[in-house]
């Protein structure tokens, strides 16, 4: 694909004006070589790797912001699933956590600002390793400051994992009670149908069909998609679309020449472009803010649903238009203490659980960082992300979870993270769901839909 510098020049006013950035460049790195039966041997091998690619993706990232004016907001690095790691190695906790203490290490050393990865892939089941690792995950994410962490517990070819579902409840009160207002909760995310090529966190790692490096690219705009649509008010829904289609085709193409000249200097695959719309908590860039200029008079009222609809429908198609590499998540991502719109609708009355999950239906990612009370039972976690993970299965599209129980709130009352991570309304939930339900575990067979052979 041909692409001109003067194309992406047409982004600088979006860059100055309406908050265009590329949100991260993701440094995928094959780790599966390091494996070791010495523990010593294997985080020395991982820590010199990351942190040699780390500097490497912090320099060209410089260069290129530099040359094109375009900001390069965050620099991160995925690697393969930990718990495959971990494999050769003694099944203690102590091992997995001192092994995610080496790469929150390396990171830190190579200036990077997440490492995704520290997770596992039981949709169907668990090894011993796995459950190890899931045994870790309050410990290692209270201990470290940059590592993210996933777990996939259900895929549409497997059915969902609910004996790991039902246990998760319990390991996301434990690391909220390890950390301040259960931040650590915002660092892992659960998934049905997860993509190997996820440049976004917490949910990133680099899956076992990747090369042994990849750059994937993950871009943002929703000031421009709003600005856009804020200047065209009057035209209908068939026009708005192509509006939309358009300009995210230019701010694509933007992430592709990025993409694919970082990628060539570091002498790595290119990987995808992920074309999602990620809010952040500053003035005007905002998802919800863009379902409201389409004409919805409150994000979550009647309507947001189909208006959510037609911008994901219209993002997926103009990405498509301008890059032979669109992967990742794509879409748009509706957390709710990042994006000030979405905590407005929270704190009006207008958004709640419920209309939140049914806004999933149609959104790339899913329920994302949102706060419950922090005396929420366990297995009422367990049966929110159940649901949620159940719309990915049925509709064969990835969704995930990221809840905080914040201890000591109640609903009604905020929390602030601080930085990208926000504030929270804390939103009302039932406390008794589904107990028997949950407490029978097992597998939710696959659906019908995956007997495609």
């Amino acid at each position: 694909m041909s692409i001109t510098v003067e194309e992406v020049f047409e982004t600088v006013n979006m860059t100055v004006h309406q908050h265009f950035d590329i949100r991260t460049v993701t440094l995928g790195i094959n780790l599966k070589d390091c494996m070791d039966r010495d523990l010593t041997k294997f985080c020395n091998r991982i820590y010199k790797r990351i942190v040699e690619k780390g500097k490497l993706l912090n320099i060209y990232a410089d260069k290129i912001q530099h040359k094109y004016g375009i900001p390069i907001t965050n620099r991160r690095i995925s690697v393969t699933p930990v718990s495959l790691l971990l494999e050769p190695l003694p099944r203690t906790t102590k091992a997995a956590v001192r092994v995610v203490k080496t790469l929150d290490k390396a990171a830190s050393n190579a200036g990077i600002d997440f490492l995704g990865g520290f997770g596992a892939m039981v949709q169907k089941g668990m090894t011993s390793s796995d459950e190890n690792l899931i045994k870790s995950i309050p410990e290692a994410l209270s201990k470290t400051k940059r590592v993210c962490g996933f777990l996939n517990l259900a895929s549409t070819q497997a059915g969902m994992n609910m004996t790991a579902i039902s246990e998760f409840g319990h390991i996301l009160k434990k690391l909220a009670a390890m950390t301040k207002d259960g931040i650590g909760c915002a660092k892992i995310a659960v998934f049905a149908n997860v993509p190997e090529d996820n440049p976004f966190m917490a949910g990133a790692n680099h899956g076992v069909g990747e090369p042994d490096f990849s750059l994937n690219i993950g871009i943002s705009g929703p000031g421009v998609v709003r600005n856009v649509i804020a200047s065209n008010p009057d035209c209908d829904l068939t026009a708005l679309s192509e509006v939309i289609k358009g300009t995210v085709f230019k701010i694509t193409r933007a992430g592709e020449l990025i993409g694919r000249e970082m990628a060539e200097q570091m002498k790595v695959d290119f990987g995808i472009v992920d074309i999602s719309l990620a809010s952040t908590t500053a003035k005007g860039d905002s998802v919800a803010q863009i379902i409201e200029a389409m004409g919805v008079s409150v994000m979550g009222r009647p309507g947001s649903t189909a208006a959510l609809a037609l911008l994901i429908d219209a993002v997926k198609k103009g990405g498509a238009m301008a890059s032979g590499n669109v992967g990742g998540l794509s879409g748009t991502f509706i957390p709710v203490s990042e994006d000030d719109g979405m905590i407005k609708a929270v704190k009006s009355g207008a958004l709640n659980l419920e209309k939140l999950e049914a806004l999933t239906s149609v959104c790339s990612v899913g329920l994302d960082m949102f706060a419950v009370p922090g005396n929420t039972p366990a297995e009422v976690l367990s049966a929110i992300i159940a649901d949620e993970l159940a719309i990915g299965v049925a509709n064969n599209k990835t969704t995930s979870v990221r809840v905080i129980p914040v201890p000591g709130k109640r609903s009604g009352q905020m929390v602030h993270f601080g930085g990208l991570l926000g504030s929270a309304p804390i939103m009302k939930v039932p406390k008794i769901a589904a107990p028997d339900f949950i407490a029978r575990q097992g597998r939710i067979p696959a659906p019908i839909k995956a007997l495609r052979n």
